[in-house]
């Protein structure tokens, strides 16, 4: 009787203390391999706030206007473990000289096309960014926003293997790149 007793106070104090446990925080720019599954990479000295906002800015007669929030809590899935993190999310319009909208992600709820912060440069005032690729994932890459004053960032794109992935992909579906594959454009906020 007294070993079931112990076995059962020893399980209720497990439970308790898992009950009370908290997922940790920790600083936006955490190292991959010191985060703990179930953490929380939060934006503790506010660095992604002065991005968010409503850009534009004109590139080969395209306009692409930028759509930047801030979302807390994103789940993110390695293969080897779950996080969150507080990330900047973009969502983007891109319209030709006649205003005609050739791409957009704005009322975009999925992933697909996504573009979402995952890490930043405080000394550079830059951030950097993941874009997932639109149609079977042609424009996969990296893209950086650096903050030049309180109205202006600058972009930078570099899609992947453009070739590779579109040859992949069915010949019905659009496989155009239409962000803007360069550096230092400047956006302006609205």
């Amino acid at each position: 009787m007294e070993i079931i007793q112990s076995k059962i106070i020893l399980a209720l104090t497990l439970i308790i203390n898992l009950m009370s446990c908290k997922a940790q925080t920790l600083p936006l720019n955490t190292p991959f391999l010191n985060i703990p599954n179930g953490a929380h990479i939060k934006d503790t000295n506010n660095e992604l706030a002065p991005y968010i906002g409503i850009y534009r800015a004109i590139f080969n007669g395209f306009e692409t206007t930028l759509f930047i929030t801030k979302e807390e809590n994103r789940l993110e899935k390695r293969s080897t473990k779950q996080f969150y993190r507080d990330a900047l999310v973009v969502k983007y319009t891109i319209k030709n000289s006649a205003g005609v909208t050739l791409q957009s992600t704005q009322d975009n709820n999925l992933n697909i096309a996504s573009i979402f912060s995952i890490s930043t440069e405080p000394t550079e005032n830059t951030i950097n960014f993941i874009f997932r690729g639109t149609n079977c994932n042609v424009g996969f890459g990296e893209i950086k926003l650096k903050k030049i004053n309180s109205t202006q960032i600058s972009w930078e794109y570099k899609p992947n293997d453009i070739v590779t992935t579109a040859s992949k992909c069915p010949p019905t579906l659009d496989t155009k790149i239409y962000l803007p594959e360069t550096r230092d454009l400047i956006f302006t906020k609205q």
